[in-house]
């Protein structure tokens, strides 16, 4: 159990480690906040892969790499938010009444609003408060 000093280097062996052995590939993460250190690790059972960092530099390449094993561990890829302008050939898009009807609109964020309670709705009443004797 060595620790590799270059990033890329961690980076390419786990990858390439977990694709020799996917199911018994078990990745490790570390972090002492005391000594501010961040050591990770990857293994599947014959080989170890570990990789140790005092740099908060190196937090976002943590977290790239973090995606791509997520990634191949659950066989997908990554889902992309749609942009609004994407959104808007949608929206802009001329339907039938009964389609209007049927569907609800598609609210700038991409999500489906949910009904309010505009009409009908009844408050809670306060309880009144008892004069103590």
């Amino acid at each position: 159990m060595v620790y590799i000093q270059s990033w890329q280097e961690y980076q390419d062996a786990a990858e390439a480690l977990y694709a020799k052995s996917p199911v018994n590939t078990r990745y490790c993460v570390k972090w002492k906040a005391s000594e501010g250190k961040l050591v990770l690790k990857i293994t599947d059972n014959t080989s170890c892969i570990k990789f140790k960092t005092y740099s908060s530099i190196f937090l976002n390449r943590f977290e790239t790499l973090n995606l791509s094993l997520m990634e191949k561990m659950q066989n997908r890829r990554t889902v992309v938010e749609s942009t609004p302008t994407q959104l808007s050939s949608y929206v802009g898009e001329k339907v039938s009444h009964a389609e209007t009807a049927a569907a609800p609109a598609i609210s700038p964020s991409g999500a489906i609003p949910t009904p309010s309670a505009s009409g009908g709705g009844v408050k809670k009443k306060k309880p009144k408060k008892r004069k103590g004797g």
